[in-house]
């Protein structure tokens, strides 16, 4: 049987799940670091959680999680990959020192209800994918300038 990924539940209902064979983790975007704590102190070592707000990586590794189903990654997948193994390398400080430098660009990303800012700034870094799907539009001009303005902050890692 494939693989499944669970999301949006409870802490009890996830410990649960982990019980069955083919349910290999969850993608943990509740935010809740207790709930993410208490997850990964109830389940098996071979249970794995990825963190689904970009944001809270670092933490839910410092916690013993994974990785990251990442939205930032289409942007800077390499940086956030260096996170992850400057972190599991022993090196701290430099993993905290890239996850505060990409939180400007995280909280950009979310302005708005995703996909749009992610889109957005994927094609205005000359990266064509198109535009949002109906019922999603393009980001108002306000979201749009804070998006602008944000990238330019940053090295964009995908291949223009």
């Amino acid at each position: 049987m494939p693989s499944r990924i669970v999301t949006n539940l409870s802490a009890e209902t996830v410990i649960k799940l982990s019980q069955i064979d083919n349910i290999i983790g969850v993608k943990e975007a509740s935010g809740n670091l207790g709930q993410i704590s208490q997850i990964i102190s109830n389940t098996g070592e071979d249970f794995l959680v990825w963190s689904g707000n970009d944001g809270d990586t670092l933490p839910i590794l410092a916690l013993g999680g994974y990785g990251i189903i990442s939205v930032a990654s289409y942007l800077v997948g390499n940086q956030i990959k260096e996170m992850i193994d400057s972190f599991t390398g022993g090196k701290t400080d430099k993993a905290a020192e890239i996850h505060r430098h990409l939180l400007p660009l995280i909280n950009a990303l979310f302005i708005v209800s995703n996909p749009i800012p992610v889109k957005y700034a994927v094609n205005y870094v000359g990266f064509n994918v198109g535009k949002p799907r109906l019922p999603l539009t393009e980001p108002d001009e306000k979201s749009a300038a804070i998006i602008k303005d944000t990238l330019k902050n940053y090295k964009i890692d995908l291949p223009l």
